[in-house]
């Protein structure tokens, strides 16, 4: 099998962290496969940004397959979390399941079994949509069923150990710095306004802040909080514990039960965070795990982590890097307390698969950047169809072509649906706008425009996108409005200059429009009023006369000082609807 990149192929960061992860497996001497890992919380709905803690380690694992290296991508449900607070929407009488674990609170929508798998389903969806394949774990289970018995008692055993660790750092751990950048990288993040609040409240989500474990007075520190065996939270204090006899005793600060567990035999405990990431890499085996700089920080997950894996669990430390934050832009600023962050979900409405994966593998890991769904998605699509066509000559194959590739196929899943008939975005959401999102008239319209196509899903999934875009992402202050009937007073009152224009225009819209004819027409019709060709380079005067007239022409077909491109326009309405409007 092929373990490294041929000399001479472009090499990404993606690439790196693929040598990197064959590199620790060999250092394990683990016969199954690479192991590389990511793990959700399904506390609520997985937004953009915990998108980038699944899509590092997948583009990872597809750069392994790639090379024929046997290769798991291991996604893991931290469905054994607390519940931490009862979002914006939910009942308040929800807090009374603040501190159970996630797979114990009931689906308060009643369409699944519990919170975390109402919020596991469209994750699942997601993996599917981009093409990715992966093996799931929950924690939950794990833990339930004893799977993790041996490697919590190993951790109590180990407990002044973890203790003297963390408290080697708890005094160095500082905040992360909001809009870190990567001076390697091609762009930078937005550092201010709206993504760094949309930063500090996911650091403030983060479960980098979760306690640690218990330091009682009697019993010294502990690494596992146990689940009340009355009321279900992890509202416990360790009381007593006995090496020999395995037996915890706890009490519950909620219900006040006391109880006692043990350890060798049931399973109602759960590793404290920063004990809990560690003995997972060390138990299945991780080859590469990526981190937010939330948990990349002095004192923070990673740093701790590290140090127990190989004292604790003697499994070196998995590869890893850590990556930026993901914020979002050209939607109405919502808390995501309130459901309101953008989800893969909400982008693919708009974005084609594998154009929002090469939002992620195009820039280096530690960028930060925002997902913009305002009008910057019309020039990503833009972007992204000028670079497809230079992924189309091998010769121009680059870094650049090389995240087209990742982002537009996968080895498990092929190539990601695209456009049969590529049509340009700009032009579909025009074409869109003017037509109400009528998809066979907008079909129609882009075949007269040299698109042409024998089928409507021929333009799919792209079609569908600059309709939804249109409709949801386009103010509504900037959308066309045709108008219905000509605006004869405003003819009647046209200036001679206006008439002749309007004149030279009307004339040369004969039969069926085609856009590079009209682009020509429209522009050039100040030209002809001037006595000059078509073809001639403008002039200061002509410049003012093509502002004036296109000012003209927009309030006579759609009222407005504005709209989408006079020539796009003028297509899509067709010859016959534009002379009604202008009084022919």
């Amino acid at each position: 099998m092929s373990r490294s990149t041929p000399q001479g192929e472009p090499h990404d960061w993606v690439t790196r962290a693929a040598d990197d992860a064959i590199r620790h497996h060999e250092k394990t001497g683990a016969s199954g496969p690479v192991t590389c890992s990511s793990g959700i919380s399904p506390s609520g709905r997985v937004h953009l940004g915990n998108l980038r803690e699944f899509l590092m380690p997948h583009f990872v694992a597809d750069e392994l397959r790639r090379r024929d290296v046997p290769v798991r991508h291991l996604h893991v449900w931290d469905d054994y979390d607390r519940f931490r607070r009862v979002p914006h929407g939910v009942d308040p009488s929800y807090a009374d399941h603040i501190g159970r674990p996630l797979v114990a609170v009931p689906d308060p929508w009643g369409c699944h079994d519990s919170w975390s798998t109402h919020f596991k389903e469209p994750v699942l969806e997601t993996f599917a949509a981009l093409g990715a394949e992966v093996e799931t774990i929950s924690q939950a289970e794990r833990y339930r069923s004893g799977v993790y018995r041996d490697e919590v008692l190993r951790a109590v055993r180990h407990r002044a150990e973890i203790d003297a660790v963390l408290d080697k750092y708890r005094t160095k751990r500082v905040a992360p710095t909001a809009g870190t950048g990567d001076e390697t990288g091609d762009e930078t993040g937005d550092e201010t306004g709206d993504h760094s609040a949309q930063e500090a409240e996911a650091l403030a989500e983060s479960v980098a802040n979760d306690e640690e474990g218990s330091a009682e007075s009697g019993v010294g520190y502990f690494p596992v909080k146990p689940y009340c065996r009355d009321c279900g939270r992890d509202t416990t204090t360790v009381t007593a514990y006995d090496d020999g006899t395995t037996d915890l005793a706890y009490t519950c600060s909620v219900c006040d039960y006391h109880g006692t567990t043990d350890l060798a035999s049931q399973d109602e405990v759960k590793l404290v965070w920063k004990a809990d990431w560690p003995m997972r890499w060390a138990f299945e085996n991780v080859d590469f795990e990526p981190a937010g700089m939330d948990h990349a920080t002095p004192g923070s997950s990673f740093t701790v982590g590290h140090e127990l894996v190989e004292s604790v669990w003697d499994y070196p430390r998995p590869a890893w890097f850590g990556y930026g934050f993901v914020g979002f832009a050209g939607v109405q600023k919502m808390s995501s307390s309130a459901g309101g962050a953008p989800t893969a979900q909400d982008a693919l409405r708009v974005l084609e698969p594998g154009i929002l994966r090469w939002l992620y593998v195009r820039r280096q890991p530690k960028q930060t950047f925002d997902i913009d769904f305002g009008p910057e998605v019309v020039r990503l699509y833009d972007e992204w169809d000028a670079l497809a066509r230079k992924a189309a000559d091998p010769a121009k194959r680059d870094v650049q072509v090389l995240a087209f590739e990742r982002a537009s196929a996968t080895v498990t899943a092929g190539r990601l649906p695209s456009p049969e008939v590529v049509v340009p975005f700009r032009m579909l959401s025009s074409v869109a706008d003017v037509t109400a999102g009528d998809a066979q008239q907008i079909s129609r319209i882009v075949a007269t425009m040299g698109h042409p196509h024998d089928a409507v899903a021929q333009l799919e999934p792209r079609l569908s996108r600059a309709m939804a875009w249109t409709e949801e992402f386009v103010p509504a202050g900037d959308r066309t409005t045709v108008r219905s009937q000509p605006d004869l007073a405003a003819i009647e009152a046209l200036s001679a200059q206006e008439r002749t224009w309007l004149s030279l225009l009307l004339q040369g819209l004969q039969g069926e429009p085609e856009l590079d004819a009209v682009t020509t027409l429209v522009y050039g019709v100040p030209k002809l009023a001037r006595g000059m060709p078509l073809d001639a380079k403008p002039t200061d005067e002509v410049k003012a006369d093509q502002k004036e007239l296109f000012r003209l022409l927009y309030h006579l077909l759609v009222d407005a000082d504005r709209g989408p491109r006079l020539p796009t326009l003028i297509v899509a309405l067709g010859a016959e609807r534009v002379r009604a409007l202008l009084g022919a």
